[in-house]
């Protein structure tokens, strides 16, 4: 048996209410899905790092009305590098933490951080000002049993100070804490890799002894550079930037990945490939239950 233990889809609200992503939820358990990453933060559920109770009351209830099992994401701007908004987003993250162990979600998604470009003077401390936040939050999320799954990202803008794949690992090592992993985003990792001129396969294989988290997505490993699309199925035309597309729509080779590399025990391997591609996500999910099957240390399941 594999350490791969479930995948689904993330599903997130279009209006900031609860009955937005309700709709969601139906949909993805109409086709077979059996987890879910929840987009908290779409919803007005915290407010100054407090839990709104009444909102998070209904939120719990609806999500309970569904047979699946959750994790979630947090801030997708989380950045502890900032040095202005690091206080603030961890009150956010354990407000999360909170909100997670109300939903029997025992993984909590963390971006890792970045600087801009003029924060110069910022970056001698930016590494372990992530490092020390990230164990602050890991602390308070043990007594819930939730890991925090610090996932890469990729450069934005010119001259921004970013940490590669390989560095977010370290990173995870260099905290040491049983409640924080590393959480691979592999087409996250081929844009970066390809912006940098590293080894996109090198990049992910150091990261897989700490990954305890997985997101699935496809792309061309483009960078977006300063081109912008009018619509976003212009980006696709072009095959730029973070596109999030159906597997097998770009060219990331995800059965080869998935026979070569071991993620952590309870690893989820979750799709970010959202209700745009509804009619895709059916075929989507067979092929990450697949994935998962080529990823078991059972040839046989995977022959199947």
């Amino acid at each position: 048996m594999g350490n791969i233990i479930a995948t689904g889809f993330n599903a997130a609200s279009k209006t900031g209410e609860v009955d937005s992503l309700e709709a969601d939820l139906r949909a993805l358990a109409e086709i077979g899905v059996d987890t879910v990453e929840l987009g908290v933060t779409t919803l007005d559920v915290i407010a100054g790092g407090r839990i709104m109770r009444d909102r998070a009351d209904r939120l719990v209830a609806m999500a309970r009305s569904f047979d699946l099992r959750y994790t979630v994401h947090g801030l997708v701007s989380s950045n502890f590098m900032d040095p202005t908004t690091c206080r603030y987003q961890l009150d956010a993250a354990k407000a999360l933490v909170e909100l997670c162990d109300r939903l029997e979600a025992r993984i909590l998604v963390q971006h890792s951080g970045s600087l801009r470009a003029d924060q110069i003077f910022d970056r001698s401390e930016a590494d372990s000002r992530e490092r020390e936040a990230l164990l602050e939050l890991a602390d308070f999320a043990k007594p819930y049993g939730v890991r925090i799954a610090l996932e890469n990202i990729f450069t934005t803008e010119p001259g921004q100070y970013r940490q590669t794949p390989a560095q977010v690992a370290e990173t995870v090592k260099a905290v040491n804490h049983p409640n924080v992993v590393a959480l691979i985003d592999f087409s996250h990792a081929y844009i970066e890799s390809t912006y940098r001129g590293l080894n996109f396969r090198e990049q992910i294989a150091a990261m897989a002894p700490v990954a305890g988290h997985l997101h699935l997505h496809d792309s061309f490993g483009r960078p977006q550079g300063f081109y912008k699309g009018f619509h976003p199925q212009e980006n696709t035309a072009m095959g730029l930037g973070d596109l999030h597309m159906p597997l097998g729509w770009g060219d990331i080779e995800w059965e080869s990945i998935f026979s070569e590399l071991d993620f952590l025990p309870g690893t989820i391997a979750m799709m970010e490939i959202g209700a745009r591609y509804r009619a895709e996500q059916p075929e989507c999910l067979e092929r990450a239950r697949r994935l998962m099957a080529i990823n078991s240390s059972d040839p046989a399941i995977a022959a199947e």
